[in-house]
Formats: structure tokens, sequence, C-alpha cells
């Protein structure tokens, strides 16, 4: 589906990073410094340029990218029916009012929070407008960056609730512990001398004997 080769940053945020990702894996990406996964997934979503190296996505891969900084998605003064309008598909015929206001009230938006302008919703507000326009896009592979920043509690767990029934890839780093043990299946951390590629639940990874000598291997 996607391979990297020797991929990295400036200033060595990652090195030598290389897999193949398998139908329905659930991924979650870490590493010591902060700026590698974000990186990372700038990367492989055109939004940053490697050093060198490539990736490749398969031919039928439709993927949703919720970047961890939205700012540049809200500049102007739209309503919410008007904001999520501005990203239906072009196959998509019948995008009415209640079709758009499906996908809003999926997110927790309900009657007239769609009269809503956007260049005054909270950054909660922001991220679920953010969801909606990537459950809109209808991918079969996801690419979350720290995806319940300024959520409450509610929000959080009817996103990670969706996350583990998605029947897609799933790309995710999250400071939520809850988050990656419950939604991820496999574990990719990434190191500036290589990675480590464990298919095992993120408190399996942490405890794992062999994985704790590889990090500071990798690290040091």
């Amino acid at each position: 589906m996607i391979r990297i080769k020797r991929t990295k940053k400036s200033g060595k945020l990652f090195d030598k990073v290389n897999f193949s990702i398998n139908k329905g894996e659930k991924i979650a990406f870490l590493s010591r410094d902060p700026l590698a996964v974000t990186s990372f997934f700038e990367i492989i979503n055109d939004k940053m340029q490697a050093d060198t190296g490539k990736f490749e996505w398969g031919t039928t891969i439709t993927k949703a990218y919720l970047p961890q900084e939205n700012q540049e998605f809200f500049t102007e003064g739209l309503t919410l029916m008007d904001w999520l309008r501005q990203y239906v598909p072009p196959h998509v015929t019948d995008a009415d009012e209640p079709f758009i206001r499906g996908f809003l009230g999926k997110m927790l938006f309900s009657g007239d929070d769609i009269q809503k302008k956007t260049n005054v919703l909270s950054g909660g507000e922001k991220v679920r407008c953010m969801v909606s326009r990537m459950m809109l896009q209808n991918p079969n592979l996801i690419i979350l960056d720290q995806p319940t920043n300024h959520l409450d509690l509610e929000s959080i767990q009817s996103f990670n609730e969706g996350c583990q029934t998605f029947p897609g890839v799933v790309l995710i780093t999250s400071h939520d512990h809850t988050f990656m043990q419950t939604v991820a299946n496999r574990i990719i951390e990434l190191t500036p001398k290589g990675i480590i590629d464990r298919l095992m639940t993120f408190d399996e990874y942490m405890e794992d004997s062999r994985v704790k000598e590889l990090r500071e291997e990798l690290y040091n």
C-alpha cells in the first residue's frame, strides 16, 4: 500500500523508514521527538518535502488527513453549512441541506449550530468540523495527528468508537493513552536511526523488554 525508504527530515527527526501497510491495519506512530510524527504525516500528505526517499499509495486508496494545525481551513467567516459544502466530492450530486446537516450531526452539531460562523469557533468545534469533512470524503484510509486535542470527553469517546469500527486503515498519533491502546493493533516508532515496528497493542509495546532495549540503542 505504501512504501517509504530512507525518508528523513533535516535535523534527523527520523531516518531509514521502510514499511508497508496491510488492509485494515490501525497503526499508532510515536517518537520521543513530537515533531517527528507530525513531519512524517505532513510528508505523506504532500505538505512537506523529505530530504530523501519516496512513498507510494495504492491505486485504490482514498485518504483523509486530520492535521494537528487547522487554522488555514477557517480563515473565512462561512456558516458551518457553507464551509462543509465546499468539500463535497465532485461525484456527489445531491448535496442538499439535509445531506450536509447529516455529516455535521455525526459530530454533534445540531439545530442552529449549522449557522455558526467558522471564524468564531472554539478549538474543539474546529476539530469536529475537520472530522465531518473527513467523513464527507468517504476515505478508506485516515491519518490522524493528535485528534483528541481540544475535544471534550463526549466527542473523544464518540471519535474513539468510530476509529475502532472504521473498516479501513488508520494511521494515528495521540497523547491520549486510551485512544492509542484501544484503536491500534500495530506500533511504529520513528527514531533518528531507524524504526521499531511491532504487531502488538500500545501497552504491550511499552512494556516489552526487547523494545525497551531497541529504543535505547536507536535514540543514543
